[in-house]
């Protein structure tokens, strides 16, 4: 019982009615693969995509990799052959008693399950068949999610159900970028609606502008952890507040606004009516800022004093900021944020011109607008920036929230972000650690101590590996480059040279990100003599790169369009290759199959970027400059390294990058890869690579940021009002 009434359904019955009746669908034999599906834990277990993809290899890419959509969508000839298929009877069945034995293991010891962690977030890259996420923060907060059910640790996330997802790219023949939207249906997804015991949706109502928001919820299930997803696109909404969770990071300010709202109010009183009552919250960039005020509003309900409610609030709130950048830190007019929480301001003590005070870095500034960072830094007991650099650099972009604490004290630490391995290591390079590392590697993968027998993996059996996942790559590429350029409409040598000139055995360069200004994609080509000499020269080298730029970033989008000016080289065509529609399926196969990984943003401006640690747990070295985690991570022994100074003079600053870019590229990355032995083993290039893996397995993986995050924050969340630092 809650608050004297029923404890309401969190959603778990719903996910095994949905699986029930998609297994009735089946032939018999197949029934555990209904249940599979409707938990993501199937993707992170080894041989889960691969059990999928044998039923029909072509519906399964067809799905993107969706198997509730494979299963219902697949010919009962398919089906049959599958039923009848014994080695894949024998897998589904080894797996799903995997999948039960994770659910039935006890929850952390130090953390209570009645009291889970409630983590909010604007989007989860949880797996490329559940559109919800743009990049970076999403992928991080999916590799969180993941880890925390390896971990036992008791979560409960909340996202918005976007409708649209973020947007769909396609890049014309000109080297031009055109954005395209393409509709989710959330019942094809792994996910089921919410339901109350009449069997209607569980609602949630919020006050937004002057509407009152209606929401229902979706439960995704990612191994242990519920992924719950608000709904606005329901009828009892009017057409505009039905938009509210229609696309990923709106560009129109009025729904921006009302998705903040929404995530922030409503994922609590989401959490609530499913009968959650979270121990922490823990908001993962500003976007849910608004959070603890609805903590603060039940908290008054219940007789607590404005002052004690905001503090108690503060007290079980933590906040990770993501961006050095300040177009990343969205901020609205006071007039509008205003007129958008009106009435939920009327249904607390606070009055609205002190809760637009807390949004506000000189609270008193009736000019200045709101700012859901600066609300998120007021009102969390801790806070951290995601890697050491971007800690110094918050302390210093928002010490004027602290106008009496020296820069080094102000209240931002730090926890480095780290990646999920399972999730994205590749297969030849899993199966060549299981053989040396032990059994438990993966689970232990935060001990340095794991890593150690790197050091004895004989050269040639390191380099088959590393041989296997570049070949699956350029395989990829090469149909996949082909359809690019075909629909581009392309001149068929250009379509061609996609087709044939990639080379499994070729120094393979990645550097694919999001698409920003400040990523210096342009770095690559600034000199155009330089890049075709590379390019054409006896040791040969290809390069693939991916990204979106925002829709409303015209400077993204003419720095991208560059790259395709010298697209009619021939050595251009042959060798350099741009995939359209970067996703988590295409970045997985970048990371892995990568010899070398480039980042090349303008310092201090990268918080932390995780890419290149996935390429290293393949494998792969980074060439970064020393910003974000590889000012932390690089030795002298495990890559190579641009300088991480601020200048002032940009233009000096990028030609300086430019020319040691070029000078580390041809004098020393492009020898030691084509330098080999009488074995023809590149053996300096393998050393990097086992001084890659031993020094940041253990220090960038998911393990080791989780243990940060439950030691310093989940369980102290507010010890000398931090995140203390390592």
């Amino acid at each position: 019982m809650q608050d004297g009434r029923a404890t309401p359904n969190d959603g778990r019955e719903d996910l095994r009615r949905a699986a029930a009746e998609l297994a009735d669908r089946l032939p018999g034999p197949l029934a555990s693969l209904a249940r599979l599906a409707y938990n993501y834990r199937w993707s992170w277990l080894p041989g889960g995509p691969e059990l999928f993809a044998s039923v029909d290899p072509e519906r399964f890419e067809l799905s993107c990799q969706n198997p509730v959509r494979l299963l219902e969508e697949c010919r009962f000839g398919m089906l049959a052959r599958a039923a009848a298929n014994d080695a894949l009877l024998a897998s589904a069945a080894r797996l799903e008693a995997l999948l039960r034995e994770d659910l039935e293991r006890p929850s952390h010891r130090d953390f209570d399950p009645e009291r889970p962690v409630a983590f909010l977030c604007a989007e989860y890259g949880v797996h490329v068949s559940l559109p919800v996420y743009s990049g970076g923060l999403g992928a991080l907060a999916g590799d969180l999610l993941k880890e925390a059910s390896d971990r036992a640790i008791p979560i409960a996330a909340v996202g918005l159900m976007y409708r649209k997802g973020y947007f769909r790219q396609r890049i014309d023949a000109g080297g031009w970028q055109h954005e395209y939207w393409v509709d989710t249906d959330p019942q094809r997804l792994p996910a089921a609606l919410v339901t109350r015991p009449s069997g209607e949706p569980l609602t949630i109502t919020v006050p937004v502008y002057e509407a009152d928001v209606t929401a229902q919820i979706w439960r995704v299930a990612v191994g242990r952890v519920p992924l719950f997803l608000l709904d606005t696109d329901i009828p009892a909404n009017g057409p505009l507040e039905r938009w509210i969770t229609a696309r990923l990071y709106e560009a129109d300010a009025h729904t921006r606004l009302a998705q903040y709202i929404l995530l922030g109010i409503g994922g609590v009183r989401a959490l609530r009516a499913l009968g959650i009552e979270p121990s922490v919250i823990h908001l993962n960039e500003g976007h849910a800022a608004l959070a603890p005020l609805e903590l603060v509003r039940v908290a008054e309900h219940d007789g607590e004093s404005l002052r004690g409610a905001l503090e108690s609030a503060r007290k079980r709130t933590v906040f990770t900021t993501h961006t050095p950048v300040p177009a990343g830190n969205d901020s609205y007019p006071a007039e509008q944020v205003e007129r958008a929480i009106a009435r939920l301001a009327q249904e607390l003590s606070l009055p609205a011109s002190e809760l637009l005070a807390l949004g506000r870095t000189r609270g008193d500034d009736q000019h200045e607008p709101f700012g859901v960072t600066q609300a998120a830094l007021r009102m969390s007991g801790a806070a951290n920036a995601v890697s050491r650099r971007h800690g110094e650099v918050g302390r210093e972009m928002w010490s004027s929230l602290w106008p009496d604490l020296p820069v080094e004290e102000v209240p931002i630490g730090y926890v480095t972000n780290g990646v999920h391995v399972p999730t994205w290591i590749g297969r030849a390079m899993r199966e060549l650690l299981d053989a040396h590392l032990g059994e438990r590697w993966i689970a232990e993968a935060a001990d340095p101590a794991t890593w150690d027998p790197v050091a004895d993996i004989p050269d040639a059996e390191l380099w088959a590996a590393r041989g296997r996942q570049r070949s699956e790559l350029v395989e990829f590429i090469r149909g996949r480059s082909t359809a690019d350029r075909l629909a581009r409409g392309d001149v068929r040598e250009y379509v061609q040279a996609a087709s044939r000139a990639f080379d499994p055995h070729v120094l393979t360069i990645g550097f694919a990100r999001r698409v920003a200004t400040y990523k210096r994609l342009e770095l690559l080509t600034r000199d155009p003599e330089w890049t075709l000499s590379l390019l054409s020269g006896e040791q040969a080298v290809q390069v693939v790169l991916a990204g979106k730029a925002h829709p409303r970033d015209e400077e993204a989008k003419r720095t991208l369009q560059k790259l395709f000016g010298l697209k009619y080289a021939r050595v251009i065509g042959e060798r350099v290759v741009f995939l359209d529609d970067y996703d988590l399926r295409s970045a997985a196969l970048l990371v892995r199959g990568c010899d070398l990984w480039l980042n090349l943003p303008r310092p201090p401006l990268e918080a932390c970027g995780t890419s290149g640690m996935k390429s290293a747990i393949n494998g792969g070295l980074q060439l970064s400059v020393l910003d974000g985690w590889w000012a932390e991570a690089y030795d002298g022994l495990n890559g190579w390294a641009i300088s991480g100074d601020v200048d002032a003079d940009q233009y000096a600053q990028d030609e300086r990058d430019a020319a040691e870019l070029h000078k580390l590229l041809s004098g020393e990355v492009v020898p030691s890869f084509y330098d080999r032995d009488g074995r023809d083993l590149p053996v300096a290039w393998l050393s990097r690579i086992r001084a890659s893996l031993r020094s940041i397995g253990p220090r960038f993986c998911a393990s080791r940021m989780l243990a940060e995050y439950a030691a310093r924050a989940y369980r102290h969340s507010v010890r000398d009002g931090k995140v203390m630092t390592p």
